[in-house]
């Protein structure tokens, strides 16, 4: 869960996400993440400190498949400076993030997974314009984490209204 809502907060950035909430699997030749990409992954979570938004299950999991899988040119992404901008940022914008996610999310009809695509999807068009240059690279990685989940579930999931969810939401943002 801690994963899953740090690639909700990375997609939430430049993939805010994300973004959400994830440690980090790396392949075992990659390099060991800098310290504040070590620091984003444990404190994320907190700098967006949501009360109605959920994440639903297959998301997380797929999202956490999606991230053990990236190739080292997408682990690359995650550099000091980079994960350093958005520390930051995330420390300056994660109360209006979770407000907003949290509204949204509130005010979305249906099931748990078309309030979660309505309000994630809302929320990082509109915060994601803000987020540091210095995290572009990030914000392509998790967009990339973002469309490869949504297209897997618009195909996986049973219920009609999921897969129109997940449909309509997997170009990203």
């Amino acid at each position: 869960m801690t994963l899953s809502r740090t690639v909700r907060s990375t997609v939430v950035t430049a993939a805010l996400l994300s973004a959400s909430a994830l440690t980090f699997p790396a392949s075992a030749e990659a390099a060991p993440l800098p310290p504040a990409c070590q620091e984003a992954l444990l404190t994320t979570l907190d700098k967006f400190p949501v009360a109605d938004f959920t994440v639903p299950d297959k998301v997380q999991s797929g999202a956490l498949e999606e991230f053990g899988s990236l190739s080292e040119a997408d682990q690359g992404a995650f550099t000091e400076k980079a994960c350093a901008a958005w520390n930051n940022w995330a420390t300056r914008n994660g109360q209006a993030v979770a407000t907003d996610l949290d509204t949204r999310y509130r005010n979305a009809a249906g099931p748990v997974c078309n309030k979660f695509t309505t309000s994630a999807i809302g929320t990082l068009k509109k915060y994601a314009p803000n987020v540091p240059a210095e995290t572009r690279e990030l914000e392509k990685v998790a967009k990339k984490v973002w469309q490869n989940v949504m297209g897997k579930l618009a195909v996986e999931a049973t219920n009609a209204d999921c897969r129109k969810a997940y449909n309509g939401v997997k170009t990203g943002w």
